[in-house]
């Protein structure tokens, strides 16, 4: 009973997950945590990494299983690529099953089995160039971009930049460097174009996206996360983007950020009283930023109809 305790203690702080390994050094035998297999209590996650009390879970987490990956192939296994901007929290990429790692040569091979979404990747990775992201050895955050910037296109490219700008990982120093750290390689010419493009103050995948909607339709607004105050200075509200001298703004409403009631209500509030000052607001969705020309046509028709008539 203490080997299984300390056991769960191990796991408690690695997402319910705990290796052969640790398993042995806890106090368990082979024998045990095979038992405690079968039985049911511990799952199989990955090649001798195992989710402790599985009975009282529904599954192991997404982290949960990156972690059991990474922890299968050997200390040399690093998270990589899409999985390496997930554990950091960098937006922009399609949700998917698959977990990205790069393996030392000799390690390096197919999925194992129970494993069919991992996909191993043999990459060059020196040692600071890795950083544990709670305990999971993934490459640091300006790695991560400059390997995903020349495999990805360019909104999902330019949507990854931003939100490593945004939340601090990377700064505009850092991705100056990029360009000498891709220099050469395939991909090259097209990323330094979406190096070029991003911007910070973007603070989700669809602000991007909406913003390069409008570069592409040829109404880029001059100001993102405009805050737009009345005579004496009181905050109306802050526009994602804006166009100042016609008075439009354009929001990207996100279904996280928009859809509980008291953001509902905030939002409401917050239009009537940049309308009643005289700006028009328009308001996006993903599904919009799937059409090249509607957020560009709607902009371009806002823009027109706050030119007063001759």
């Amino acid at each position: 009973m203490d080997a299984l305790n300390a056991a769960r203690r191990i796991a408690a702080v690695r997402d319910g997950i705990v290796t052969l390994e640790q398993a042995r050094a806890a106090g368990l035998t082979v024998h045990e945590v095979q038992r405690l297999c079968r039985t049911g209590r511990w799952q199989v996650i990955a090649r001798t990494s195992y989710l402790v009390d599985a009975e009282l879970q529904d599954g192991p987490s997404r982290r949960a299983r990156i972690r059991a990956a990474v922890a299968s192939f050997g200390p040399g296994a690093v998270a990589v690529l899409a999985t390496a901007a997930e554990l950091h929290g960098i937006a922009g990429l399609r949700s998917t099953d698959e977990i990205h790692l790069s393996v030392p040569g000799p390690l390096a091979r197919p999925a194992r089995a129970g494993q069919p979404d991992v996909v191993v990747h043999q990459l060059a990775i020196a040692p600071e160039q890795v950083d544990l992201v709670q305990g999971v050895a993934a490459t640091r955050p300006l790695r991560t971009l400059t390997d995903l910037v020349l495999r990805e296109e360019r909104y999902p490219a330019v949507c990854l930049l931003d939100s490593a700008l945004n939340r601090g990982l990377v700064s505009g120093e850092d991705l100056l460097r990029v360009p000498g750290l891709i220099r050469g390689r395939r991909g090259a010419v097209a990323a330094r174009g979406y190096l070029a493009e991003a911007d910070g103050r973007a603070q989700s995948p669809l602000e991007t996206r909406t913003r390069l909607r409008c570069v592409d339709g040829r109404v880029p607004p001059d100001a993102l996360q405009l805050a737009v105050r009345d005579d004496d200075g009181y905050l109306l509200g802050v526009g994602d983007l804006g166009w100042r001298r016609p008075k439009v703004i354009a929001e990207a409403d996100g279904r996280g950020a928009h859809d509980s009631p008291h953001a509902v209500f905030a939002d409401r509030r917050r239009q009537n009283r940049l309308v009643n000052a005289g700006w028009t607001v328009l308001r996006f969705t993903w599904a919009d930023t799937l059409r090249p020309d509607y957020i560009p046509w709607t902009v371009r028709q806002a823009i027109a109809a706050s030119r007063p008539a001759r």
